[in-house]
């Protein structure tokens, strides 16, 4: 799936992930996706909560194989 933006907070601990996606979905224009890649397991549940809040579209989610690492796609919603 195609990316506007990249944001790798692969090694960072909750709550820094979701406060990283926050910064960078705050410069990005309505309808933009950006690609996260995390290994923290807790932005399994942090990022879906974090889309539904605010509101943003989960448009997708992904684990690699080793299930160390999460892949999610966030578009920017309006506000």
């Amino acid at each position: 799936m195609n990316a506007d933006h990249e944001l790798d907070t692969r090694g960072l601990r909750c709550p820094e992930p979701v406060m990283m996606l926050h910064r960078q979905i705050r410069k990005m224009q309505v309808g933009e996706v950006v690609r996260v890649l995390a290994t923290d397991p807790a932005t399994e549940r942090d990022i879906p909560q974090f889309c539904e809040f605010l509101p943003h579209e989960l448009v997708a989610r992904q684990q690699n194989e080793d299930g160390d690492e999460f892949l999610f796609w966030v578009r920017k919603g309006q506000r």
